[in-house]
C-alpha cells in the first residue's frame, strides 16, 4: 500500500492540536479510499467541528474566513451559476462586485471548482472559506430556490412576478378550476394577496387571517402555533380584498350574508405547490376570510420528525402493524392530528394494500390513496362513506372524524371485522377519548374489544438552537412544575432569548404526545363502566406518560421552554 503523508492542511490541524499525527494519517488514508476530501472525511465522520477546519485552512492557504451564519440566502446573486455546478462542487456565491465573483467553499485548494465556475462565469473568481456542514445545509435550500424561483427563497419578488403567479381555484370535488385572475382585479391588490400568501409560506405559517373592523383592517399570520400581526391594509380596500380571495376559491362574491368554503391551488413551479383551505365568515363590519395553509411535504416527514418519545413511537408502529383495530388520535384544532395520520397513511401505503379515507375536508392529496371528500349537502356524510368503503374491499380506512353515533358504531365494526381503522376525536386526553365514546352510545365492550391505540397531542414552540439560554429557576419551581427529583438533576432547561434566525426565542414545532395502548386491565375498566380518572390513573400504572409528564421530559432535554409546557398542557 503507498504511504501516506500529511498534506499542509492535516499537518496545520495537528500543529494546532486539533488532531494527533496518527489521527491525521489515518483521517488521509481513510479520505483517499473514499475518494473526498480531508475536510469533508472529517466533518462528515464528526471527527473534528467544521468551524476548526475551516479556520486551519483559512490559516494555512491565506484565503478570508466567513460564518455563513451571518449570510442571508436571499442576498445571494443568482443565476450566475448553473445548479448542478452548485451542488456538483458544494459552493455558494456570495456577492459579486463588478468582475469579481466571491465563492463560499470549505476547500480553497479545489481548483477544478474555481476553474469550472471561471469559465461558466466568466468572472474573476475568489474563494472564502466556510463551515463544510453550514455549507452543505445552505447549497441545496439555494439550488431549490434557483430552480423554483417563486418557491424557495421568494426574496425581493417584483410587481411582474407577483402579477404572473400561477393561482387556481380547487372545487370541492378536488378538480382544478381555471386561472382565478380576472381582468376586472385590481393590480395592486392581486399583488398585495399574493405576497401576503408568498410571506407566509416563507414563514413557515399555517393560517392566514384577514379581519376586517369598523376603522381598521390587520391581516395575521399563525406561525408557531401564535397569532401575530403582518400587515394594517387601508379599511377602504377590505371589498377588494374578500372578492379577490373569493375569486381566488371560485367562491360566489355577490354572496356575503353567509358562510362559504373553498380551496386555492398556488404553483410555486412545475414540481411545487401549496394549497390553501379558505373559509369566510360574515362579521358586523364585514367578511373575515381564514386561510389554512396544506403543504403537502408535512406529511412526508417521517416518523421521527414529529416528536415522539422513542417508547411511544414503538407503540404507534406496533398499532400500525395490526392487521386490525383502532388507531384514535385526539386534541384541538391545530394540534398535529392530521399530519400524525397522514405520517401513519404512508407507513401503511404499499401496492398490497387498500387505503381509502373519509374526511371533511381533504387537506393532503396522497398518491395510492383512495380519499373522498365529504359532502352533507348531497348525503355523502362519514357514515354513507365507511358504507361504501366496506364494500370496496378495503385494508385501511381512515375517517377523518368520529362526530356521531352513526359513524362511531360503522367504524368499530370494521375495526372489529379484520380492518385497520384510523381516526380522531375532539377531547383533551386518552382517558377522555373512552369516555366520550361511551357517552355518544357505544356499548362498553365495543370500546374494549376494538380500540387499541389512543394518542393524545399538543404542538408546542422549539427553542431556537441559536440564542437559547440556560434558564435559573428555584428548586421549588421546578418541583411545582411537576418535575422528578431524577429529573431535576440531570435537566437542561433552557429560556427564550430571540436573535434574527427565529421568533421571540422559538423556532419552529414538536409534539408533546400521550400515547395510550389499551391493556387487558384498561379494557377491563372500559367493560365496568369506570371513568376517566380511573382509566388515568391505570396508565400511569404502566408507565405511559400524560400529556404533561411528555412536555415536562421535553423541557428537562433543553428542546421546549417550561412557559411552553404551561401554555400547551396543564397540571
Amino acid at each position: 500500500m503507498q504511504k501516506v503523508s500529511l498534506n499542509s492542511l492535516a499537518r496545520r490541524l495537528v500543529n494546532d492540536g486539533v488532531l494527533s499525527n496518527e489521527q491525521a494519517l489515518d483521517a488521509l488514508e481513510a479520505a483517499q479510499q473514499e475518494k473526498t476530501t480531508l475536510g469533508r472525511y472529517l466533518v462528515s465522520k464528526s471527527l473534528v467541528d467544521g468551524v476548526l477546519v475551516a479556520q486551519a485552512a483559512s490559516e494555512e492557504f491565506g484565503s478570508p474566513l466567513f460564518d455563513l451564519r451571518a449570510f442571508n440566502l436571499e442576498h445571494a446573486p443568482r443565476d450566475l451559476i448553473d445548479t448542478k455546478l452548485l451542488s456538483k462542487h458544494s459552493v455558494l456565491p456570495l456577492i459579486k462586485r463588478g468582475k469579481k465573483l466571491f465563492i463560499a467553499i470549505a476547500d480553497p485548494t479545489n481548483l477544478r471548482a474555481l476553474d469550472e465556475i471561471k469559465f461558466h462565469t466568466n468572472l474573476a473568481v475568489e474563494p472564502i472559506v466556510v463551515d463544510e456542514a453550514l455549507l452543505n445545509e445552505m447549497v441545496p435550500k439555494f439550488v431549490e430556490a434557483q430552480e423554483e424561483p417563486l418557491g424557495g427563497g421568494f426574496g425581493d419578488l417584483d410587481d411582474e412576478s407577483l402579477d404572473a403567479l400561477e393561482v387556481e381555484a380547487v372545487d370541492q370535488d378536488g378538480d382544478a378550476g381555471g386561472d382565478a385572475k380576472q381582468e376586472g382585479d385590481d393590480a395592486p391588490v392581486v399583488r398585495f394577496v399574493n405576497k401576503v400568501l408568498l410571506d407566509a409560506i416563507r414563514g413557515g405559517s399555517s393560517d392566514i387571517h384577514f379581519e376586517p373592523y369598523e376603522k381598521t383592517y390587520r391581516v395575521r399570520f399563525r406561525t408557531d402555533g401564535i397569532l401575530h400581526e403582518v400587515a394594517k391594509p387601508p379599511k377602504s380596500i377590505s371589498g377588494q380584498l374578500a372578492a379577490r380571495l373569493k375569486i381566488m376559491s371560485d367562491m360566489d362574491i355577490s354572496e356575503r350574508r353567509i358562510p362559504q368554503d373553498g380551496r386555492i391551488k398556488m404553483r410555486l413551479s412545475k414540481t411545487r405547490s401549496i394549497d390553501f383551505r379558505v373559509n369566510t365568515l360574515p362579521t358586523l363590519w364585514g367578511e373575515k376570510i381564514v386561510l389554512r395553509i396544506l403543504d403537502p411535504t408535512s406529511a412526508q416527514m417521517g416518523i421521527d420528525a414529529l416528536g415522539y418519545e422513542p417508547d411511544q413511537k414503538e407503540m404507534y408502529m406496533a398499532a400500525l402493524s395490526q392487521p386490525q383495530g383502532m388507531i384514535l388520535v385526539t386534541g384541538p384544532t391545530g394540534s398535529g392530528k392530521t399530519v400524525s395520520l397522514y405520517t401513519g397513511l404512508n407507513i401503511l401505503n404499499t401496492p398490497e394494500t387498500n387505503i381509502s379515507t373519509a374526511e371533511d375536508p381533504v387537506e393532503i392529496n396522497l398518491e395510492g390513496i383512495n380519499q373522498v371528500h365529504v359532502n352533507a349537502k348531497v348525503g355523502l356524510d362519514f357514515a354513507s362513506a365507511l358504507r361504501s368503503f366496506l364494500r370496496q374491499d378495503p385494508d385501511i380506512v381512515m375517517v377523518g372524524e368520529i362526530r356521531d353515533l352513526e359513524t362511531a358504531e360503522i367504524a368499530i365494526k370494521a375495526a372489529q371485522t379484520g380492518h385497520l381503522v384510523l381516526s380522531t376525536l375532539h377531547t383533551n386526553s386518552a382517558a377522555e377519548t373512552l369516555t366520550r365514546l361511551r357517552n355518544m352510545g357505544v356499548p362498553s365492550f365495543n370500546i374494549a374489544t376494538s380500540v387499541s391505540l389512543i394518542i393524545a397531542q399538543r404542538l408546542a414552540r422549539r427553542l431556537c438552537g441559536e440564542c437559547t439560554q440556560p434558564a435559573e429557576l428555584p428548586h421549588e419551581t421546578l418541583v411545582e412544575a411537576g418535575f422528578s427529583e431524577e429529573q431535576i438533576a440531570s435537566a437542561t432547561i433552557n429560556k427564550p432569548v430571540g436573535c434574527a434566525r427565529c421568533n421571540k426565542g422559538y423556532k419552529g414545532r414538536t409534539g408533546i404526545y400521550e400515547v395510550v395502548r389499551i391493556t387487558p386491565e384498561i379494557a377491563q375498566i372500559i367493560m365496568e363502566d369506570g371513568n376517566s380518572l380511573q382509566i388515568a390513573a391505570q396508565q400511569q400504572k404502566h408507565g405511559f406518560n400524560s400529556l404533561r409528564q411528555s412536555a415536562l421530559q421535553k423541557c428537562a432535554a433543553g428542546i421546549i421552554s417550561l412557559e411552553e409546557v404551561n401554555r400547551v398542557t396543564k397540571d
